[in-house]
This record gives structure tokens, sequence and C-alpha cells, in this order.
């Protein structure tokens, strides 16, 4: 007999993302999107170039896992009803009269719900990928984890390949060369969502997720409501920088070369001075 525990999180597990949590979702991915510059001014002189974008910004990840598993890229098209969910909310977010939409979502109590729903999301996208991954790959764990981190944060990779080809990419806010908290904290569900799927993990996959899940949405309020990040990955990442590649020993040698090229340059300037003083001092002579 199960306890009440369990009952609860086997519940909450079971949930389904549609069609609410699926509507914060695109609701929050679009938002974003309509604050990009030049997103509205798109959306009105090539509204299929926008739809198309609003697309990849709600379906990226599910697109990035297609093509990592060598699978149709357009199958997320076969789903008529969450393509035409996404489009309703981009039609009315970019097209509402007197931007009824974007005002309602300046409720901060609105934008907290929404990102909470969002993140919910999140954690059945990274278990769907890891799920999926594994009915091909039989505890191949690498691929469990590739596919569960793209499943959950693909889409911010996606859309900078979107970016590139419009000529609008930037290299410094680049997903690959500088990653997110959302990537970071994806990457570590995907992690700890495959150990438990390679039972390496000795916790039931819903009790799993409901922690997991509940850490998402805490944070990303906390987030919201201080503009600060209450979990940092930065002194983490630095230890084990230092630990695995050396990134103190780099720097105590490059301080090493500045210190050499400074004392080479310094010797090499008093041949300079003495010959200088020669040339003067035979110069007085002659004309003396």
């Amino acid at each position: 007999m199960e306890s009440p525990w369990d009952e609860l999180t086997l519940a909450f597990s079971r949930t389904s993302m549609f069609p609410f949590f699926d509507i914060a979702h695109y609701l929050v991915s679009l938002m974003a999107m309509k604050h990009q510059p030049g997103a509205v001014t798109v959306a009105w002189k090539n509204p299929l170039s926008s739809w198309f974008t609003a697309m990849l910004h709600c379906f990226g990840g599910g697109i990035l896992s297609c093509i990592l598993l060598a699978e149709p890229p357009l199958r997320f098209l076969a789903n008529n009803t969450n393509i035409l969910l996404a489009s309703s909310i981009w039609y009315i977010i970019f097209f509402c009269p007197c931007d009824l939409v974007c005002q309602a979502y300046t409720c901060l109590p609105v934008q907290l719900l929404a990102a909470g729903m969002k993140e919910v999301t999140r954690t059945w996208k990274i278990v769907g990928g890891v799920t999926h991954a594994n009915s091909y790959y039989k505890n191949g764990w690498l691929v469990m984890i590739a596919i569960g981190w793209a499943r959950g944060a693909g889409g911010s990779i996606i859309t900078n390949f979107e970016q590139l080809i419009k000529g609008t990419w930037k290299p410094e806010v680049d997903e690959w060369l500088k990653l997110s908290y959302p990537s970071k904290v994806t990457l570590l569900g995907s992690v700890m969502f495959t150990f438990q799927q390679t039972k390496y993990v000795g916790i039931s996959k819903h009790n799993l997720m409901f922690f997991y899940t509940i850490f998402l949405v805490t944070t990303k309020v906390a987030r919201m409501l201080t503009e600060t990040s209450l979990v940092s990955f930065g002194n983490f990442e630095e230890t084990l920088g230092r630990m695995l590649f050396g990134y103190q020993q780099l720097s105590s040698c490059e301080k090493k070369s500045g210190i050499k090229s400074n004392g080479t340059g310094s010797s090499g300037s008093k041949p300079t001075v003495d010959a200088s003083d020669n040339l003067k001092k035979k110069h007085s002579k002659k004309t003396e």
C-alpha cells in the first residue's frame, strides 16, 4: 500500500501539461521574443517570418532533439492542436488591439505564475527526452543526457541559429560560448534523471520529478523577485576548472612570462641609451 506522500508525488508526475502549462510556456517564450529589438516591426511587415520564429521559440527543444536523433525536425508540425494553440498566442501577443495582452503580462503576479508553470514543463521535457533516448540507446547515458538537455533547453540554441541566418547573431550571447543559468540547471536535471533511469540513483522517478520541479520553481520565482541568483554554479565551476584544467597554474605561468618579458625589455633598453650617449660625446668632440 502506497503512502499518502507517494500518492501525492505520483499524481503530480501524471499531471497533464496540456493546455494550461503549455499556454504558460508559449506565453513566456513569445513575450521574450517580442521584447527583442525589431521583433514587432518584423511581425507587422513579414508575419510569416515572425510566425516561424515564434514556432522555433516554442518548439526549439523538440526540434533540436529530433535533429540529434536523426528524426524529422518538422515532426512538431504534426501536432495540430499545439501548433494552433501556440499560433493563437503569437497572434494575440503581436496583434491584439491596444496591446492588452502585454499590458496584462506586465503585472508581476501574472509573470510569476507563468514563469513557474513554464519551469514545470521543463521537468516534463527533460524526462521525456531522457526516456525517448533510452528507447533508442538502452542505458546509453551520454545520449540520454544530451537529448534530455536538448529537449529542456535547446530552444535557445535553435533561436541562436535563426539569428545567425537573419544576421543578428551576437557571439557574446551565444548559448554554446556562455551557458545561461537555465541551460546549466537543465543539464543538471538531465544528469539526475539519466542516472535515475539507469538505476544509479536510488529514488523513484515521481519523487525526483517532484523535488526537481519544486527546486526549479522556487529558484525561478526567487530570481524574479530579488533579481539575483540564490543558487549559483560559479564557485563550483571555478573549483572544478582549477582541479581539472589548471586555471590557477595557467594564470601563474602568464604572470611569470609577463615578468620575463618586462625584464628583457628593460635590459634591452640600456644599450640604446649607452649608444646614444657615445654618439653625443663623439659629436661634441668634433665640434670642439
